[in-house]
């Protein structure tokens, strides 16, 4: 009887979605943009809002305080979720966001600013995880390929839209209303799952293990600190970072042996025993290491040495965010009319790699199409990693495990970009500095000082010999920086290869010499358990 039940959900699963469920993905759409977001507009207008609350030596903490909340929250909203209900916690971290939202945007002082920062960081740390988990209740893993496509887009105009709407915001209506903008997008997601979104509901007699949220929390909080302020507050090898590592360090290794002695662990190891979860996980870190480098260095590259206006930082990157978009589409559809996924990790991998190295040639001579083109071979890389390592790794646990493997892979990717914009910044900015040394002397010094704020306008402004030196630099700086990218992008091609590909859930009857589930670690296939109403 059970297994006809299953079968039946199964089957309804490869169906027509319900409109029903097309409601809840819309507004899951939209609590996944406000996380994508919200960085975005905040940086376009962090140059006003420091020109009203002062605070300029504490103006990193404004990013600062809101990634360390979100890094440090995202495990724990996937194991609350687990335990009692994914619809109640996922609308209170969106409730919480907007409450941070809200108080952010009446701050008075750079202090008051940050804090609610953080209070914000902590309620995005559950949006994401939500998003992912709800669509892996909701929707069987050959099914929800279709959906890759929603998601890329949504991250493609986040990026692309983030600055210019920061700045609109911030011209016309005040830099307050970055932050409230997020009010009413959020009212809508609420109300729609909240009318629409019903599933089973949870109450686990477990209790929180809040020993291994501790650890964990220190240990995230110490990594991405270190990774902030290495070569930029403090030298790498000062007592600070040091002191951060060992802290760091203590901590997870501590989180690592309590999860095997607790009841209700945060993050249970026995999803690592899965081959798959752990290389989804290794090739989500190194996509995030490489996708943040690439969105910080390639604006600053085609400003400084093309020329281009920093008012259009997001419409730069364009030609790798659109084949991203476009490559996630096809995979999505070619996993859901097939059932194989192991072709895009593969290619995924030599395509983004060759696209670095690509990118690690350009010079103070290529053209904007030339840089195009190689963006666009890094895009359509990323377009056949990004969504696929999520639903490969959701493919490779139980039902009840849903929302930690989703926070967890999300945390893989937050801290493998925390590793590559700190890396590969601090690569970037010793090559820099070191040419501007050699070409410019003590005016290079003066000038690389000033890099960060350096308009088209002012460059032009500068001497021809010290314009000519900077470009130079920045152009060295990229390709050390892109050359770093495509030897760390080697590991996930490497990874992708050894991935097994296990049938997905849902997807029918399988061929005779596929290997049966639960094989290499994964679990047993099951149909979804929640569905809307």
């Amino acid at each position: 009887m059970a297994e006809k039940t299953e079968a039946a959900a199964g089957e309804a699963g490869v169906g027509k979605q319900p409109r029903s469920v097309r409601v809840v993905l819309l507004a899951l759409m939209i609590a996944m943009m406000l996380a994508m977001l919200d960085n975005m507009i905040i940086g376009t207008a962090m140059p006003t809002i420091v020109g009203e609350l002062g605070g300029l030596e504490h103006l990193s903490w404004v990013v600062t305080a809101y990634t360390l909340a979100t890094a440090a929250s995202t495990p724990l909203w996937g194991k609350l979720g687990d335990m009692y209900g994914r619809k109640g916690s996922f609308m209170t971290s969106i409730v919480i966001f907007l409450v941070g939202s809200a108080l952010s945007g009446m701050a008075q002082d750079m202090g008051q600013l940050i804090g609610f920062r953080a209070v914000q960081g902590l309620g995005a740390g559950g949006l994401m995880v939500g998003v992912m988990a709800i669509i892996g209740d909701l929707i069987p893993p050959r099914e929800r390929g279709k959906y890759q496509g929603m998601m890329a887009g949504v991250m493609a105009l986040a990026m692309i839209g983030g600055p210019l709407i920061g700045g609109t915001i911030t011209d016309h209506w005040g830099w307050r209303w970055s932050f409230y903008i997020n009010l009413p997008l959020g009212a809508v997601a609420l109300v729609a799952i909240s009318a629409v979104l019903h599933l089973p509901k949870k109450r686990s007699k477990a209790r929180i293990d809040y020993l291994g949220a501790a650890l964990l929390t220190v240990g995230i909080t110490a990594i991405v600190l270190v990774t902030t302020w290495g070569g930029t507050e403090y030298a790498w090898t000062s007592a600070r970072i040091m002191e951060l590592i060992g802290i760091g360090v203590a901590a997870l290794v501590g989180f690592v042996f309590w999860q095997t002695k607790a009841a209700e662990p945060v993050v249970p190891l026995h999803i690592f025993r899965s081959r798959n979860f752990t290389l989804m996980s290794v090739i989500g870190f190194i996509t995030g290491f490489v996708m943040f480098g690439a969105t910080l260095f390639l604006p600053l590259y085609q400003q400084a040495v093309q020329g281009a206006s920093a008012t259009n930082s997001g419409l730069l990157l364009l030609p790798m965010l659109g084949a991203m978009l476009v490559t996630s589409m096809v995979a999505g559809r070619v996993t859901t009319s097939t059932g194989r996924y192991k072709i895009f990790p593969v290619v995924g991998g030599v395509l983004m790699t060759a696209g670095l190295f690509l990118l690690s040639t350009m010079d103070t001579d290529t053209t904007r199409f030339t840089s195009g083109l190689y963006m666009a071979v890094v895009g359509l890389g990323m377009g056949c990693l990004m969504q696929i390592t999520m639903l490969v790794a959701q493919n490779s646990v139980e039902m009840r495990d849903m929302g930690v493997a989703s926070s967890s892979t999300t945390l893989f990717r937050t801290l493998g970009s925390s590793f590559g914009v700190a890396i590969m910044g601090a690569l970037f900015n010793n090559r820099v500095q070191d040419t501007m040394a050699e070409r410019a002397a003590e005016s290079g010094a003066k000038v690389t000082e000033q890099s960060a704020t350096l308009t088209a306008d002012a460059l032009n402004a500068l001497p021809a010999a010290v314009r000519d030196a900077y470009q130079h630099a920045v152009s060295s700086g990229t390709h050390g920086a892109f050359l770093l990218g495509s030897v760390v992008a080697v590991l996930a091609l490497v990874a992708a290869v050894f991935v097994k590909e296990v049938p997905l859930k849902g997807a029918g009857p399988k061929a005779a010499d596929a290997p049966a589930d639960g094989d290499d670690g994964t679990a047993p296939a099951k149909a979804p358990v929640a569905e809307t109403v």
